[in-house]
């Protein structure tokens, strides 16, 4: 882009050049930093905070992509560390590579030079701010302050980026005529870099607080913050200015005469003994983020081609891995098709040797081979097993075998891990039962293995030569899914026997409900659900791990969204699962005497997280005589969050009010927590089953209906007591009652 423009077109050409900026270069110090730590595996999270803060260019890459990502900040805190502490790595890496490095083709070492005075200077201001925020409390959020005084010169920094021997030249003739930047770039461009830098910071979405910094710090701040508190930031970036100016340390870029702004620390409140001391400290700070940025490395252009070529070779190297793992997953897709077509035919309806013949009849017909016969292995011991076998697809039959006496069911070799085993060397009792003819020599055998154990194996016959090594990688990853959905099989029928002994307890008369409130059933049910939970998650997560392997390799959409919904609804058992498990074995109180004023905050805390509300309307009275009880406050504080949220479900806007009164009880062992909402309320029938596990009064796939289930829970474990008094359209109080010590 040429340099040379008509004075009466110079500040829209100027700024026409500044507005198509995307984004600040940085020197190849600072890159070759970055790189050598990336790839020596150095980047922890710390050092790659300090090294994004200490750049003008990747903070304002930071801050241009919270913008586009839609992260908002509270004012007064849109900070370099709030922003990422809330984007990803791979998003922040990702970011840094799409920033551009500093290029200087003529006179290479005087712009480089220039370039890293510039930043020097935008250093020491930067930390000079943040110690001037640090002693002037509630003023300005010290990191805020850092940003602001490390952006305040991103007009001259995008100057010299686009314009780079005009800008050289700015600078030269404010040197030799002892002026300021400003005067000189107005005589010669029509605006100085504090409108350039303001332009930018409007383009690239900076927050305001620091806009107006890097527009208002060479103006009149003193006057302009009477009027416009929010500019005092524009202050403390004036004042950190003029003393790393007076420091020596850096270039501004302005030559002329100044004094420290004493007008300005004095609306400050800072006494000149503070500014020596911030000024004594100022060249160690900025020494040690220039070892940040590698401003120290004496050949750093040399350093940044190294460190180039050597992640090059690391990418080239992983280049080739990942060839080599697609070409295995291009493999495994090719077996995609049978595993399709199997999954549709299972329903949670489906008993294990249902999906055992499914399964049997479709390996036939996919492999195109001989007979086969799959046995089923329970984990319990038992005299027989059962088992399918498929002639042909027109003969199919569920058979019973007899459990062998003198041999293991799976060979040995089998149950540790997968194998292919020669069928007649180790099935022998199962030849004898089948009454078919197999030819024994081209007979394999496979156990299905879930989670490192076998649940049955499938014996067939060969039709085809083949090497036992092209086999294994053929029929692994197809066995080990019908391992994992058979487990899953027998999982749900165990899962059907708890239902059914959760049914008998529940089926019980009225006495047996007091029971279950004294905590006598409730330990059985608890027990169940222990059970039941733990046998249902290992099948469920070998289940959710094949479903996300194969979609990785899948193209088809309509097989993308049958393993998509498999995952989903893999993902939902889990989450229900965990609920089971809160409410099954909770982690044993650790009492402590605690405020209960402080449990009830906590409590309010919890539920404005999980319902996304913000203010809740929680209206609370203590008793002089109940501030203290004796629980474990994490446990009670979630089981109160629970009673919370069921009662903003009871009003048809869920926003409240709540009224909880606290008083010791007359004997004064106990705290008595009354917690009143004024919603829908509930009926008979409904308060009778409110505390029981799983019921909901909403509508089916609403909720899972474990809340008041798990507090009624908590508080009995921590040697406290629930009850629930509730009217149709009166709304419901929750009382509970926890011990004093």
């Amino acid at each position: 882009m040429s340099e040379k423009i008509t004075d009466t077109t110079v500040p829209s050409q100027v700024e026409n050049t500044i507005r198509q900026l995307d984004s600040l270069s940085m020197l190849p110090c600072v890159a070759a930093r970055f790189l050598s730590q990336l790839i020596q595996f150095q980047l922890s999270p710390p050092a790659l905070d300090e090294l994004i803060e200490s750049d003008p260019a990747l903070s304002v890459k930071i801050f241009t992509l919270s913008h586009q990502q839609g992260l908002s900040f509270p004012e007064g805190n849109s900070t370099i560390r709030q922003a990422l502490d809330r984007l990803s790595f791979r998003t922040v890496r990702d970011a840094f590579f799409s920033v551009k490095v500093y290029q200087a083709p003529e006179q290479r070492e005087q712009r480089v030079l220039l370039r890293k005075q510039l930043l020097l200077h935008s250093l020491a201001v930067a930390c000079c701010a943040k110690d001037i925020a640090e002693i002037t409390p509630g003023l300005i959020e010290p990191q805020l302050a850092y940003s602001a005084g490390l952006l305040h010169n991103i007009g001259n920094l995008a100057l010299d980026q686009v314009m780079p021997r005009s800008f050289a030249s700015i600078v030269e003739e404010a040197k030799s005529q002892g002026a300021s930047i400003c005067t000189v770039q107005q005589k010669h461009l029509g605006l100085d870099y504090t409108i350039l830098g303001k332009r930018l910071a409007q383009k690239w979405h900076l927050p305001n607080e620091i806009t107006l910094a890097i527009w208002l710090h060479r103006s009149n701040t003193e006057v302009i913050s009477q009027n416009m508190p929010e500019a005092r930031i524009a202050q403390i970036v004036q004042l950190a200015d003029s003393m790393a100016r007076q420091c020596g340390i850096g270039q501004s870029g302005s030559f002329d005469s100044y004094d420290l702004p004493k007008a300005v620390a004095g609306s400050l409140a800072i006494t000149t003994e503070q500014l020596e001391q911030i000024s004594r400290n100022l060249s160690e700070e900025v020494r040690r983020k220039s070892e940040v940025l590698g401003l120290d490395l004496s050949e750093p252009e040399q350093t940044y081609f190294d460190v180039v070529n050597i992640a090059a070779a690391q990418l080239a190297q992983e280049s080739t891995e990942l060839l080599l793992e697609n070409r295995r997953l291009q493999t495994a897709s090719s077996y995609f098709d049978f595993i399709t077509d199997f999954l549709p035919s299972i329903t949670s309806a489906v008993g294990a040797i249902d999906i055992a013949e499914n399964f049997a009849v479709r390996w036939q017909k996919f492999y195109q081979t001989g007979p086969v016969c799959l046995y089923l292995v329970p984990s319990v011991k038992s005299q027989t097993l059962e088992a399918v076998l498929v002639e042909s697809q027109s003969r199919t039959k569920t058979i019973v075998l007899k459990t062998p006496a003198q041999t293991p069911a799976i060979p040995q070799q089998a149950s540790k891990g997968f194998v292919i085993l020669n069928a007649h060397d180790h099935a022998d009792w199962l030849f004898e039962q089948l009454g078919i003819d197999f030819d024994t020599t081209q007979t394999k055998l496979m156990p299905l293995l879930s989670n490192g154990k076998a649940v049955g194996a499938i014996v067939f016959q060969l039709r085809y030569p083949v090497e036992t090594e092209k086999l294994q990688e053929k029929f692994k990853a197809v066995t080990s899914v019908a391992g994992a959905i058979l487990d899953m099989a027998f999982a749900s029928a165990d899962r059907q026997r708890f239902a059914e002994q959760f049914a008998h307890l529940l089926a019980k008369p009225a006495d047996r409900q007091i029971r279950i409130d004294t905590g006598y059933s409730l330990s059985a049910l608890a027990e169940i659900a222990a059970g039941a939970a733990h046998e249902l998650n290992n099948p469920l997560s070998v289940i959710s791990g094949r479903a996300q392997l194969l979609s990785q390799t899948e193209t088809d959409p309509e097989k993308k969204q049958i393993l998509k919904q498999i995952q989903e609804n893999t993902d939902e058992l889990s989450r229900i699962i965990d609920g089971l498990m809160s409410f099954a074995q909770p982690q044993p109180p650790r009492p402590t005497e605690i405020n209960i004023r402080q449990i009830l905050d906590e409590a309010t805390q919890l539920t404005a997280r999980k319902t996304n509300i913000e203010q809740l309307d929680v209206q609370i009275d203590i008793a002089e005589n109940s501030k203290n009880v004796f629980v474990d406050s994490a446990q009670i504080a979630s089981a109160i969050a629970n009673i919370f949220s069921n009662s903003l479900e009871s009003y048809t806007d869920g926003r409240g009010p709540i009224k909880i009164n606290a008083a010791a009880d007359q004997s004064g062992n106990f705290v008595k927590l009354q917690i009143s909402d004024y919603g829908c309320g509930m009926d008979r029938q409904t308060l009778q089953k409110a505390t029981q596990p799983f019921f909901s009064a909403k509508p089916a796939g609403r909720k899972r209906g474990m809340g008041l289930a798990y507090a009624n829970r908590i508080i009995q474990l921590n040697n406290g007591m629930l009850g629930i008094t509730s009217e149709p359209g009166s709304g419901t109080t929750v009382t509970i009652s926890l011990p004093r010590k």
